[in-house]
């Protein structure tokens, strides 16, 4: 699904998707086509679904957006730290 339908069919909603096609430019993920996972009223249970599905499978893009916004914008920032291995 492109947003503008994500928009038209999830109207005023917090919504959970996977990015199925992207591409990075300038620092920006630009996501051509998405799946929606869920639906939300809030983004406490967004964030918790999120949370769940990525504890299991991190190679997965998972981004959560509210429809409200008439574009998807997520800028790329370089992790500076350390990861540990669990």
């Amino acid at each position: 699904m492109k947003w503008n339908e994500v928009r038209q069919q999830f109207p005023n909603r917090c919504d959970l998707v996977e990015s199925l096609n992207a591409k990075t430019r300038d620092n920006e993920r630009i996501i051509d086509a998405m799946s929606v996972i869920d639906d939300f009223d809030n983004w406490n249970s967004a964030w918790k679904a999120y949370k769940e599905i990525h504890d299991n499978d991190q190679s997965r893009e998972l981004y959560i957006f509210h429809t409200k916004n008439e574009d998807t914008k997520v800028i790329e920032q370089p992790y500076i730290g350390v990861r540990r291995k669990i």
